[in-house]
């Protein structure tokens, strides 16, 4: 008998869908006319509105003493921003510490494979929490 070669085809049926996406135009209310600024107080930029509370790391003092920042980095009153190189001249905000409070605990876990030596240790950092009383 004579060997034939038997060959099998496959047929494959592609469908395109559509994978148009609508878009949606989405409006963002800004108000205009508040006044914000950027600060550099311990270690960090924080965009600040007045009247506002924020937490920050430990600043030495008790609750209810006030505070004089200078280093502004932007100052804007709604109309017209200005922005420092590195900092507004003559601009200042005044802070007063509402609380001296610890922060959240952060965990951390080391142990040495096939040794059984495992440690467990916690760290919950000092934070103050300030108001902004004016820019």
């Amino acid at each position: 008998m004579a060997d034939k070669k038997v060959t099998k085809t496959k047929t494959t049926k592609t469908t395109k869908i559509s994978t148009a996406k609508k878009k949606v135009a989405v409006k963002k209310q800004v108000a205009v006319d508040e006044k914000f600024a950027v600060i550099s107080i311990s270690g960090a930029q924080i965009k600040v509105y007045e009247g506002k509370e924020y937490e920050v790391k430990k600043l030495e003092g008790k609750k209810g003493d006030k505070l004089e920042i200078k280093e502004v980095l932007l100052l804007s009153d709604g109309k017209d921003v200005k922005i420092g190189k590195p900092y507004v001249k003559d601009a200042s905000v005044k802070l007063e510490i509402s609380s001296q409070k610890k922060g959240p605990k952060v965990e951390g876990f080391t142990y040495s494979a096939k040794s059984r030596h495992r440690r467990n240790y916690g760290f919950r950092e000092s934070i103050t929490k300030v108001i902004v009383k004016s820019l």
